[in-house]
């Protein structure tokens, strides 16, 4: 392991000041769960590490106007087990239920989990199923986004150097939205999804409305699926518009072919998580 400094953020203020003075060369430590894989490679460990374990302001989980705040340094153990965040976005703590080990759920954080910009991460399809947003803070202020403008291509977000995750933001109007969140691995736990399929929608007398669908590990980056929202907008619920809607949304996808799976494979899998995610999302 090469040497670093070490710097501890008493807060998100503070750490945003040691990312402006540091800049590209540092490296936020949160839960470590990826970082310290990284510390450990002479060729890609960082010279500065800053440390923003300790910001309690960072870590809260809370319910406003706007909507429910979901502090970046929540770990996905304590998202899971918050009887608001189960209540409110069943597909979230599914989400981050299905993530690592007990281990790696006690210590990650969701903002770990969605800096990181890998596309098969978990929590990233149900979170933008749910419309929810990031807020950035920095040296200039805060920038909210969706999570289609923040993953930029694999492992790359639109995270300035000098900024900070700090929250992340469901809206008001997706709390309680009918939500379903898939996920395929080689293996039940511990897996590195295959494809991961986040659904929700609004039923109105047998009719969708604001379907949204969103795709892990099948494209560059996590993925809405536009095409296959739209042709749901406004349908009756069938097994066949459920299972167009699947056809629609593998083909909006861009799977790749690897030793864990081919691409063909993937894009089946798609239209099936799709449909299951739906059918799931609905007899809510």
């Amino acid at each position: 392991m090469r040497g670093f400094q070490l710097f501890r953020a008493r807060d998100s203020r503070h750490a945003i000041e040691l990312l402006a003075q540091h800049g590209p060369e540092a490296r936020l430590l949160a839960g470590g769960t990826d970082l310290l894989v990284e510390l450990k490679s002479a060729a890609r460990a960082p010279r500065i590490v800053i440390d923003i374990s300790r910001a309690a302001d960072l870590k809260s989980i809370t319910l406003s106007d706007r909507g429910l705040e979901i502090g970046a340094l929540a770990t996905h153990a304590e998202i899971e087990r918050r009887d608001l965040v189960r209540n409110m976005l069943p597909a979230l703590a599914e989400s981050v239920h299905s993530i690592g080990a007990v281990q790696t759920r006690n210590l990650g954080t969701l903002g770990g989990n969605l800096v990181s910009g890998v596309p098969s991460m978990d929590s990233g399809p149900a979170l933008m199923a749910l419309d929810a947003s990031v807020i950035l803070a920095g040296p200039r202020g805060e920038r909210h986004m969706t999570l289609g403008e923040f993953f930029v291509a694999p492992r790359r977000t639109a995270l300035a150097a000098d900024e900070l995750l700090t929250a992340i933001l469901v809206p008001k109007a997706s709390l309680g939205k009918p939500a379903a969140f898939l996920k395929l691995g080689l293996r039940k736990g511990q897996a590195l999804a295959l494809v991961n399929v986040a659904a929700s929608a609004w039923l109105d007398s047998g009719v969708l409305k604001q379907p949204r669908i969103a795709l892990g590990a099948v494209a560059p980056t996590v993925i809405r699926a536009p095409l296959a929202e739209r042709y749901l907008d406004g349908r009756s619920i069938t097994a066949e518009t459920l299972a167009e809607a699947g056809r629609i949304a593998a083909g909006e996808a861009a799977p790749i072919s690897d030793f864990r799976a081919s691409a063909e494979y993937r894009r089946e899998m798609i239209a099936v998580l799709t449909r299951r995610a739906l059918q799931r999302c609905l007899t809510l």
